[in-house]
């Protein structure tokens, strides 16, 4: 399996992604995913709110951004799924290529802009799953949707998708889509907190409902934000998102590259907003994410505050057997 995950690395990025999901998909449908990649036993299970995890290991939004492959990634053992980031219109995202590894460094940068095939083919996926476990979706908005219109989409993806997904995040942290971040600040953040809140309670929606930050933020816009998702009675943030800081990337040419760092130069910057979001609120639940590679860094993640851990890079660079070293 090393060798196939290293020969993907030939292929461009994104047709590496393709062929590796595809593969694990019929791997699935054959029966064989649990023979070559057998879930972890005996792991500690976490609990919130009406929601049981199997463990405490996740897989981040990006993925897979339509849910096509929820049942394939599902039977590896993960404790919860995101799917996303959906936007209520289909859109190409950013044109090519838009994706670049950095193979000494462990990481990547991408520019892919909330490429997604629309809130209903979300929908339609998740209405066929067998997949029993958590499953959360990442909603966003379209690309060239503005002020008002922003918030909208924000709400239409969320109304679609309330009925079927065990949680919400709230992506206003990629860097990849025009403005997005301008959602940090309290003149933008408010009418959507508002609006967002006014649509949880006319759908009675109980689940929770989670805000992912940008590691880039100072530490006055971060307090801000933990105040508001306080007084709106959000149930917790997810730390971070990628960084747009490519000094992480040391004795690297990155050619000026726009779009997101993710993978092992982000974990220290991710966990410094880990830990000041756990002092700013001890008890709000915290979902860590950013380079996370080994068993020793999903532990320190838990140590900062996290309750739960996502993975996203790591999966890309090491394949399925990443969630057994991580758990066993």
């Amino acid at each position: 399996m090393k060798f196939f995950v290293s020969c993907l690395r030939f292929l461009p990025p994104e047709l590496a992604h393709s062929v590796a999901l595809n593969g694990l998909n019929l791997i699935h449908k054959i029966g064989l995913i649990n023979f070559l990649f057998p879930i972890p036993q005996k792991v500690k299970s976490f609990n919130y709110k009406n929601l049981t995890f199997m463990n405490q290991l996740g897989l981040a939004a990006g993925l897979d951004k339509n849910g096509d492959f929820i049942d394939a990634l599902g039977a590896l053992g993960f404790g919860f799924i995101e799917v996303g980031t959906v936007t209520p219109l289909a859109q190409p995202g950013n044109s090519k290529p838009r994706i670049f590894r950095f193979l000494s460094k462990q990481a990547i940068i991408n520019s892919l802009g909330f490429n997604n095939k629309g809130v209903d083919y979300l929908v339609a996926q998740i209405k066929t799953r067998k997949y029993k476990g958590i499953l959360g979706v990442n909603i966003g908005s379209n690309k060239n949707s503005q002020g008002q219109k922003r918030i909208n989409d924000y709400i239409e993806c969320f109304e679609k998708v309330a009925p079927f997904s065990d949680y919400i995040t709230i992506n206003i942290s990629s860097p990849n889509t025009p403005n997005l971040r301008a959602l940090h600040s309290q003149e933008n953040l408010l009418p959507l907190f508002e609006a967002l809140s006014i649509a949880r309670q006319k759908l009675s929606y109980s689940n929770p409902i989670f805000i992912k930050l940008s590691p880039d933020e100072s530490t006055e816009t971060i307090s801000l934000i933990m105040e508001e998702i306080s007084n709106y009675n959000f149930d917790g943030v997810i730390s971070s998102n990628t960084t747009i800081d490519k000094t992480l990337l040391k004795d690297c040419d990155d050619q000026g590259l726009a779009g997101g760092l993710s993978g092992k130069p982000l974990y220290e910057k991710s966990n410094v907003l880990l830990s000041e979001l756990h002092s700013l609120d001890p008890n709000i639940l915290k979902i860590g994410v950013g380079g996370v590679f080994t068993q020793e860094d999903f532990v320190k993640k838990i140590n900062l505050g996290a309750s739960l851990v996502q993975i996203y890079t790591s999966f890309i660079y090491e394949g399925p057997q990443i969630v057994s070293k991580l758990l066993k």
